[in-house]
């Protein structure tokens, strides 16, 4: 021990963790004092970081506050029962963890930590936390889950830069309207297992959300302002008593994994069909009966419906494989549409109405009407921002497009576009959103890639083999989302790693084998799917996106290299696994 301390006057850093220690040595209170002869003293450095963690550490003591130069302390898994005052002496510290000890309360002392980022303080038997806390103003990521907590104090809502939130299987009843409200940097919310009864209107201010679990409460209704957390991907509410769901939660465009289990859900609205799920577990309800149109949701892998009274299916399609089960429900939606389809008269009508409303909306939706074609008269304004002709037969854009030189996104999912429309989206300076996906596009000239140069959402999925090889992403670097699904790409494309603000990536359903390290590049990155291909190990380095990466999807790959039970634990799991896989520096 002797020598690392040593070791510490040098680094800064002192990790003396699984030593059996019952007492902190006075040595590191006194760690500049106690220097030897042939120490060379005056190249001693402060402690900057101290690991004391997995020992069997009874009592900290006041002379914490010798160690002021501090910005990581770490006492986790020890058998402390209280904190020191003098822990609030402590100006630079940044990251503190006392997590898996016996705490029964934290001394107000820590709202003098103006430095503190991130607090982990759970499985410990905390039955509040200091109201003082509030006074951090620079906490970003705090965890108190596995504690006896009743409610949360009012002044964590002056901490405006919480970023990520942990309170699982504590006590809590509720959440105030403000905390949502202060909120706004939220990306991830857990209050898994605890005896909430309701959500919070002011959820929806939640726009960066992207993680919200709420399973196993007591809440029996989701708010319709659910669908202002635009960025949700994924969403647990198992075990709660849910008997109904909003028909907002269909404008979750991003949502992947909608968890539902266990609740008293007597249908699922058809709103709720438009969503991209791969995940929809709704077993142990009360349906009896699916609308046809969960037939379309084509994205989903995985439908669980056992445990229903459903009377209208046979028992083999509910327990069967999802595909065959969606591929019915499509039959039975085509078999309602041809017997109640609408007249040429009603199409027109419905045009007529989208025209009207894009005047005062500055959006046209023409989505699902069977358009080979787009009728002139709906061009009324030339600042329409945004276009929808998605799930339609058109084979090429109207010249009249070209006159929006505000449009800022155009939706063309769907369709039977072949040339890429370069002539048109060459004259949209203002374009940042463009959705190319399933259409048989033949081949992507990279001049018409290089045009968009102020895109920052493009999804060009289901294109096989569309992408031209001499093209570099890089070229690209306002990209904050790009979407290359089921294009037949047998590697990582060029120049793709290099996009410093890129959120989302998803590269499913195609003939990836690797990953390059590089990978750990993307260091913005909030969501990456891989599901659905070839690959069989990932670099270590990935592990270094942990603290933007809240969606890490790898399903359908022959993974060998990651053990099944860390890959159900899910993304903080896995990337905690290859961060550790990394050789010490």
């Amino acid at each position: 021990m002797e020598r690392v301390i040593k070791a510490a006057r040098s680094s800064g850093s002192l990790n003396l963790s699984n030593r059996s220690l019952k007492e902190v040595p006075e040595e590191i209170y006194r760690n500049l004092d106690s220097h030897g002869e042939d120490d060379k003293w005056w190249e001693a450095v402060e402690l900057q970081k101290l690991i004391l963690a997995h020992n069997n550490l009874e009592v900290l003591n006041e002379d914490l506050k010798t160690l002021n130069m501090l910005t990581v302390l770490n006492v986790s898994h020890n058998k402390l029962s209280l904190l020191p005052r003098a822990i609030g002496e402590l100006p630079l510290l940044k990251a503190l963890d006392v997590s898996f000890n016996l705490i029964t309360s934290i001394p107000e002392e820590i709202g003098s930590l103006a430095s503190l980022v991130k607090l982990d303080c759970s499985s410990n038997e905390l039955k509040e936390l200091p109201s003082s806390l509030g006074r951090c103003l620079d906490l970003s990521e705090l965890k108190a889950s596995n504690n006896c907590l009743t409610k949360l104090p009012d002044e964590l809502a002056n901490c405006s830069k919480l970023i990520k939130l942990d309170v699982e299987g504590n006590k809590l009843t509720s959440f105030t309207e403000k905390m949502p409200m202060s909120w706004t940097l939220l990306t991830e919310i857990n209050a898994a297992r605890n005896l909430l009864t309701s959500i919070p209107e002011s959820i929806g201010l939640l726009v960066k959300l992207i993680r919200l679990d709420f399973h196993q409460n007591k809440i029996s209704s989701i708010p319709s302002s659910i669908m202002g957390c635009s960025s949700l991907a994924e969403f647990y509410m198992g075990t709660n008593l849910l008997s109904s769901l909003p028909a907002e939660i269909g404008a979750l465009s991003r949502l992947g994994t909608l968890d539902l289990h266990s609740n008293q859900l007597k249908e699922y609205p058809v709103e709720a069909c438009n969503l991209r799920l791969s995940v929809l577990d709704l077993s142990n309800n009360s349906l009896s009966g699916l609308p046809a149109e969960i037939g379309t949701m084509t994205s989903l892998r995985k439908l669980l419906l056992t445990g229903n009274p459903i009377r209208t299916l046979r028992s083999s399609l509910v327990s069967g494989p999802t595909p065959i089960l969606l591929k019915y429900l499509r039959s039975r939606l085509s078999s309602d549409e041809e017997s109640g389809s609408g007249t040429k008269t009603m199409k027109d009508d419905q045009i007529a109405r989208a025209t009207r409303l894009s005047l005062s909306s500055k959006e046209l939706n023409l989505t699902g009407l069977g358009l080979t074609t787009v009728p002139p008269t709906v061009w009324e304004t030339e600042d329409v921002v945004r276009v929808d002709l998605s799930k339609n037969s058109i084979e090429e854009l109207p010249n009249e497009l070209s006159t929006c030189s505000s449009l800022q996104a155009l939706t063309l999912s769907g369709n039977k576009i072949r040339e890429w429309p370069g002539a048109v989206l060459s004259t949209l300076p203002n374009l940042s959103c463009l959705k190319l996906d399933n259409n048989p596009l033949v081949q992507i000239t990279c001049n018409g890639l290089e045009a968009l140069t102020n895109i920052k959402i493009l999804d060009l999925s289901g294109n096989k083999s569309s992408l031209p090889e001499s093209f570099s992403f890089s070229r690209l670097p306002q990209l904050e989302e790009l979407y290359l699904r089921r294009m037949q790409l047998n590697e990582v494309p060029q120049g793709l790693l290099t996009l410093q603000r890129l959120q989302i990536l998803d590269l499913s359903q195609n003939n990836l084998a690797s990953i390059p390290k590089e990978i750990k590049g993307l260091t913005s990155l909030a969501e990456l799917d891989l599901s659905d291909n070839n690959i069989s190990i990932l670099p270590p380095e990935m592990g270094l996106l942990e603290p933007s990466l809240q969606v890490l999807k790898l399903d359908g790959n022959p993974l060998r290299s990651i053990r099944r039970p860390i890959l159900d634990r899910g993304t903080k799991a896995i990337l905690k696994y290859l961060k550790d896989k990394l050789p010490e520096q």
